[in-house]
Parts: structure tokens; sequence; C-alpha cells
């Protein structure tokens, strides 16, 4: 396939994401395979839009519910998937909307919104047992081949993760259960690609709308792309894109040679 421009963006609900500049951010950036988390959209309304993503081809994998969570991913044409996927055979996280894999001749691409625990906590096991999930299901696929995943992880990892690490220890995105949910990823042998490349850089992802939070830099990185240890001397290069707007989130990408 060659080089490979892959990207990342939780849009906070596509139709607004399109009246926002998304389409502009396609044609400025061109990424070969864009994933796209948070869309709540159904597929009937979807196509009542009528979106015109020019040079992609589009998979969609909307939630039950509607208005809510579900995932998307776009093709930039000429790219061919040798298999499309959208559940990991678990009913309580696929009704969600929430996982796509695509398959492709040397790796497996999936897309992923991880759920977020609440302010209460109350989605925290749910979440928790999410993680397994989705472990184990990318663990089946590495005996195969190697696997790239992207998404809103809805965690901050580690302390340089976010900009307040004290008063937000034990609340929602950084508990010690979500932390160490990241931790079995990379124990597992994935790599987090913006710290392989920026051990120690401070940029974020996510900023509240609350609080002016975003022009005063008051933010977190909890939008990740993990690669396969076997990728390691494909990735180029790794990065945030903090200056698009359209969302509460940023986009964030890797660039790989496979």
């Amino acid at each position: 396939m060659g080089n490979l421009l892959l990207m990342s963006w939780n849009v906070n609900g596509i139709r607004a994401a399109v009246r926002n500049g998304f389409v502009d951010f396609l044609d400025k950036y061109q990424p070969d395979i864009l994933g796209i988390q948070e869309i709540k959209i159904t597929n009937e309304a979807r196509l009542k839009e009528k979106f015109d993503f020019r040079d992609y081809d589009e998979y969609w994998n909307p939630a039950v519910r509607p208005g809510y969570s579900g995932t998307a991913v776009l093709l930039k044409k000429g790219i061919k998937p040798v298999g499309y996927f959208e559940k990991i055979g678990v009913r309580e996280f696929d009704v969600e909307g929430r996982v796509q894999t695509l398959e492709f001749e040397k790796f497996y691409f999936l897309n992923v919104y991880f759920p977020n625990a609440t302010h209460e906590l109350s989605r925290l096991g749910y979440k928790i047992n999410f993680n397994k999930g989705v472990l184990q299901y990318v663990r089946r696929l590495e005996k195969k081949k190697p696997v790239v995943i992207c998404g809103d992880f809805n965690v901050a990892h580690r302390e340089i993760d976010l900009k307040n690490p004290e008063p937000n220890r034990g609340n929602a995105g950084f508990t010690d259960e979500e932390r160490s949910g990241m931790d079995d990823f990379l124990s597992a042998g994935f790599i987090d690609t913006f710290r392989h490349f920026y051990p120690k850089k401070i940029q974020y992802s996510w900023w509240s709308y609350k609080f002016n939070a975003r022009p005063r830099n008051i933010g977190w990185r909890i939008d990740y792309f993990l690669a396969s240890a076997k990728l390691k001397n494909k990735l180029a290069d790794a990065f945030i894109l903090n200056e698009v707007k359209g969302s509460d989130h940023c986009p964030v990408g890797i660039k790989i040679f496979i």
C-alpha cells in the first residue's frame, strides 16, 4: 500500500461537524483512512442528509439508539479493504456502534469509540468490560496480522496527558481502573504512537466546552493511535492537529509505511 496517512477524529455529531467545516478538513489534509467517532446519526437520517465527502468511500456503524455514539470510516477511493466487520461478538457493546474493523492485506484497522465512564462513574464497569472485550478481540486478530487501533479512548493515560492531573485523579477519564486499561493494551505489545515519537511532549486532543478551556489549553489527550509492535519500524510519525476546530476533540493521526 505504500505511505499512508491515517487519522482519527471524534466529531461529536457528524451533522454539526459538516456544518463546521468537516469537508474543508478532508480537502485540506486528505487522509487515506479516517476513523470517526460519536457520529450521533442513524442510517436513515444520514441518507436524508446526503453528505458529500468527495473522494471517499463510506462505512457507517450507527448505534441502535438514535443520536448516540456510533462510528464511521472514510476510505480514499482506490483503497479497498479485503474485509469489513462491525461487531466484536458482545451484544451490549455491539448495539452502541462502537467498533469497526477493516481488514487490509497487511494489517487490520480498528476504529473504536471507547465508553465514557460518566461523571458519576456509573458506566465505569461497562467501560472496564469493554476494554477487556476489545483487547481480547485484537489479540485474536493479531494472530493473523498486525493491528492499528484508533479512536477516542476516553482516558488520559499519564499525568502528562492532562492539564490538571491532581484535581482530576479518580474522576472519569483519569481513574486508576481506566488508566490500567490502557496499561493492558501496552503490556500486550501495542505502541502508543504519539508517545513513541514524543515521550515528553505536552499536547492535548480534547477540551471541555466549559470555562473557556480550549483557548486556555486546559485539555486532555484522550484520542490515540495504538499499533502492534510488529509495525514499530513502519511508523514514520504521529501528530495531534490541535489547530483544527469543529468539535470539542481535534484530529490525531499517524504516518505509516506498509
